[in-house]
């Protein structure tokens, strides 16, 4: 199992920013999407909080892509590492 500052969990959260960023979102825009507060959002985006499966669902949705869009992303990511 990995812990939050794995390659694996800061690549995602970095990508989740990247596809907040392309959305035109601030932080508290997508916070207010998703009804947590802008702090919520920041500490997914900085690492200090980890987003179960549930939540990525969620944050997928609330930003207009699909989880399988966004699963093919990170694949892409971890073979351009290799």
């Amino acid at each position: 199992m990995s812990d939050r500052y794995s390659t694996e969990n800061e690549k995602l959260r970095l990508l989740l920013k990247e596809y907040r960023k392309m959305s035109g979102l601030t932080q508290g825009e997508l916070a207010m999407r998703l009804e947590v507060p802008q702090s919520w959002v920041s500490k997914v985006e900085s690492g200090e909080r980890v987003l179960s499966f549930v939540e990525v669902l969620e944050v997928c949705s609330a930003l207009g892509i699909s989880f399988r869009k966004l699963a093919t992303q990170f694949k892409q990511g971890e073979n351009e590492g290799k």
